[in-house]
């Protein structure tokens, strides 16, 4: 059945099949390259025609290329090269940036001063904000007791990504790397940033931040039923 709008997620075709890597290739009747082909003019224009998002669209390209050797035993066979980390510092350099920004959850300290030294060790100047910066009560935010994480403790710091993107933007970091927030914590963090961001790591409590991990694994398969509130 046909529907109003697209769901790539849904399609039956893989690569390179599908009409969105060759221009002979199948799809499905929900297809988002057929049914949003002025978005995807307006889309082509804008990279025509902004240079900053041509730049970063270049970069991207160039950098994702440079992340792949050919297989020995066969030239058709990528072989992945490098990890986030070193990818995000390349990309980085190819940007041109010089202040970068590092938004980090408390939670992942270490992780943040390990990024940290890494970044300055590579020649950038790093600003960075912890999630508990200010130390706002989550009383600001109608947090009481039954619903914190320590409630036998007299006060409880919210998370501030409000606050951790606007110190970036008043230190006019060029380029924003969001390490471990929580969900939500990060929605606000990237409503509020006006620099560029990436993401180095997202948070996931029980599967040591990798949250993929629930797709791969049979353990998790309840999550395909609805969730009870």
């Amino acid at each position: 059945m046909d529907k109003d709008y697209g769901t790539c997620a849904k399609c039956p075709f893989k690569n390179p099949e599908r009409v969105c890597d060759t221009p002979e290739g199948k799809a499905p009747p929900f297809c988002s390259t057929h049914k949003y082909a002025d978005i995807i003019e307006k889309a082509r224009q804008i990279y025509l025609n902004d240079p900053q998002i041509r730049k970063l669209a270049h970069e991207s390209a160039l950098q994702e290329a440079s992340c792949y050797a050919r297989a020995d035993n066969d030239p058709h066979l990528n072989v992945p090269l490098k990890c986030r980390i070193q990818e995000t510092v390349e990309f980085a350099k190819r940007m041109g940036y010089k202040r970068l920004g590092l938004a980090f959850c408390m939670g992942l300290s270490p992780e943040g001063a390990a990024l940290a030294k890494i970044l300055e060790a590579n020649g950038f100047e790093v600003v960075s904000a912890a999630c508990k910066v200010g130390g706002l009560e989550k009383s600001l935010i109608d947090i009481g007791p039954d619903d914190r994480v320590f409630p036998w403790r007299p006060h409880e710091s919210m998370c501030n990504p409000v606050a951790q993107a606007m110190i970036l933007n008043q230190e006019k970091t060029e380029f924003n790397l969001m390490l471990g927030l929580c969900v939500g914590h990060d929605t606000m963090f990237l409503k509020y940033s006006e620099a560029p961001v990436t993401v180095v790591a997202v948070k996931d409590r029980l599967l040591a931040n990798n949250p993929l991990a629930a797709l791969y694994s049979g353990y998790y398969a309840f999550l395909k039923s609805p969730l009870k509130d």
